[in-house]
């Protein structure tokens, strides 16, 4: 028990004392003063909170500094921009010298699977050619990589190495907003770095981070190397991957950024089996949150405004149309553009999705064939 808590519970316990006291002193009241000071005390009602330390223990092992080595080719040369030179070759130059570059981007990682899988950002890893791993044992490891998908952040890298700590999987939809988190990384290379606070909000979006946005928002301190790591919930289940932070600084200022780990471990899953996200498409290409001016008829609930969409798309063969607005996916109201893309986007390839579309005055529902994105759109 920590010191603040000791201290709170020994307030609690003398305003309960004194209350007794009062009561005797008063006579024969003792009983109905105790219950009053009981019921008066708010600080008996007060939650202790999850066990910080336990949690620490069960996350800490399995999260991982990432050190990727990242190298550039240019064209170019430092001479080129000195005075001397350009006046002595003039305006055209005879020759282009190429350069290498060479960066190290620093981040975190989780252990989630046997074998040595650990999920990351994909910021962190992107265009590396070589990464390594430092446990939280300091054992340094070479880290290959499996997969990576830019439109969550995620990628995938695996280690040839057995007996690892892992951290399980939570679920992210049930993260309640007040809810005790921790984050584990290694901010600013200081590894195994634990910070605490709660969820702020769920479910934010039209951030402008990546092209599917869901992330859990937290106020648990999160600085640059903290990418890539964990978010765990008051169970010791990893809920997120921290990704980013909002600053005016470069620093935190409360407010961070994770991707859920429902998403996060859709991603890692079909990553793992297929070395790619196969992710499903049913043609509709542009959307925007509907509002009076756009909505047909007017009063209609709020829905989201199909802008545009392939010609013989599976969206085309369905009936949809510009113009139409989708209140609703399988029963579920859709309320904005960005969770109309996530749930398109978390469909399976061979499903079949019902739609609850405006057109006008009239409802319709029409039922939409999932299929597989080319790889390469």
């Amino acid at each position: 028990m920590s010191r603040g808590r000791a201290a709170l519970l020994a307030v609690a316990a003398g305003s309960l004392a004194a209350g007794v006291l009062v009561g005797a002193r008063l006579g024969g009241r003792i009983e109905t003063s105790t219950r009053a000071a009981e019921t008066a005390s708010p600080l008996a009602a007060l939650p202790l909170g999850p066990d910080f330390r336990a949690i620490a223990r069960r996350a800490t092992p399995a999260v991982v500094n990432i050190s990727a080595l990242q190298v550039y080719r240019t064209e170019g040369s430092p001479f080129l921009s000195d005075p001397f030179f350009r006046e002595f070759f003039g305006r055209q130059m005879p020759f282009r010298i190429p350069q290498e570059e060479r960066k190290t981007s620093l981040g975190s990682g989780v252990i989630i699977g046997e074998g040595g899988i650990i999920v990351t950002n994909n910021h962190v890893i992107e265009h590396a050619s070589r990464i390594g791993i430092t446990t939280s044992g300091h054992k340094r490891l070479r880290g290959t990589l499996v997969g990576t998908d830019p439109v969550t952040d995620i990628a995938v890298v695996k280690v040839d190495a057995g007996g690892l700590p892992t951290l399980p999987w939570g679920d992210s939809a049930k993260a309640e907003v007040g809810e005790y988190v921790v984050a584990v990384g290694n901010p600013f290379q200081l590894n195994q770095t634990v910070t605490m606070g709660i969820i702020s909000a769920t479910g934010r979006s039209n951030i402008g981070i990546v092209d599917y946005e869901d992330f859990i928002q937290t106020d648990a301190a999160i600085n640059p190397g903290n990418s890539g790591g964990a978010l765990v919930n008051a169970r010791g289940e990893l809920i997120g991957i921290n990704t980013a932070i909002y600053s005016e600084t470069g620093g935190y200022q409360g407010i961070g950024f994770a991707v859920p780990a429902n998403l996060a471990r859709l991603v890692v899953d079909q990553i793992v089996a297929h070395g790619r996200v196969v992710r499903g498409t049913v043609g509709i290409t542009r959307v925007a949150d509907a509002n009076e001016d756009t909505l047909p008829g007017g009063g209609e609930p709020p829905g989201v405004l199909i802008v545009e969409l392939l010609r013989g798309s599976a969206a085309d063969r369905a009936g949809v149309e510009p113009g139409d607005v989708v209140v609703a996916i399988e029963g579920r109201p859709v309320e904005s553009a960005a969770q109309l893309r996530n749930e398109l986007a978390r469909a399976a390839v061979g499903s079949r999705l019902r739609l609850t579309v405006a057109r006008g005055r009239r409802r319709l529902e029409l039922t939409v064939a999932v299929e597989e994105t080319h790889p390469g759109a």
